[in-house]
């Protein structure tokens, strides 16, 4: 897996190393959102900035360590000039069967606005649907997250229903999302080249393509 890289006109996603683990700490003891909302379902960021460096090194090797073929997290360092700027997940659960993956993400402050989001978001979708054969992509933003809305709806995703949270001991409305392969063939606009994903294939339940 550590020889999986997607890359787009701006950016290169991969398998994090140790050093990119430890730059994604630091992003994450800066802070990755506006201190007064709260953006995610699981409020990882509530907390002090050590703890929140912490949790981003211990939630990564969790999902190693739980990786199965049938229940699996790629979550990937998101790479902007050099530097470690995020990161970009992508999950599936019986994924042989349902052919169906999600998507969740985030962004050091000082790279949101600068349409990376879009990018990495294309990049993994890409990987979904081209690489993986997917037929359905989900996401989910609260009502007050525009610009987590606003990538999706620009990668073609549709509504899908609403979830009611309790976020800081308020109700809170999540907006869920469904991107079907023909809507995302219609939306598409950001080339993403994949490269050694072939020996992956296994780890996603996939049969190894002939001759491998």
């Amino acid at each position: 897996m550590a020889g999986l890289r997607l890359r787009t006109p701006a950016l290169e996603l991969r398998w994090p190393s140790l050093g990119d683990l430890d730059a994604l700490a630091d992003l994450a003891a800066l802070g990755v959102h506006d201190p007064d909302v709260q953006p995610f379902t699981a409020a990882w960021t509530d907390v002090p900035p050590d703890e929140r460096a912490r949790s981003t090194m211990q939630y990564h090797w969790s999902r190693w360590a739980s990786w199965t073929p049938s229940d699996w997290t790629l979550e990937f360092a998101v790479i902007s000039d050099g530097e470690v700027a995020g990161t970009q997940g992508l999950g599936g659960r019986d994924f042989a069967v349902l052919r169906e993956v999600h998507t969740g993400s985030w962004l050091g402050r000082r790279y949101q606005g600068h349409g990376i989001g879009t990018q990495m978001r294309a990049a993994v979708l890409h990987l979904a649907f081209e690489g993986l054969g997917a037929q359905h992509a989900a996401s989910g933003a609260f009502e007050h997250n525009a610009a987590s809305l606003g990538v999706s709806r620009k990668l073609g995703y549709r509504d899908d229903g609403i979830e009611r949270h309790a976020v800081r001991g308020h109700p809170a409305v999540l907006q869920r999302l469904r991107l079907t392969r023909a809507d995302w063939q219609a939306a598409r606009s950001v080339p993403v080249e994949i490269r050694g994903l072939e020996p992956c294939l296994p780890f996603f339940g996939l049969p190894a393509k002939p001759g491998r």
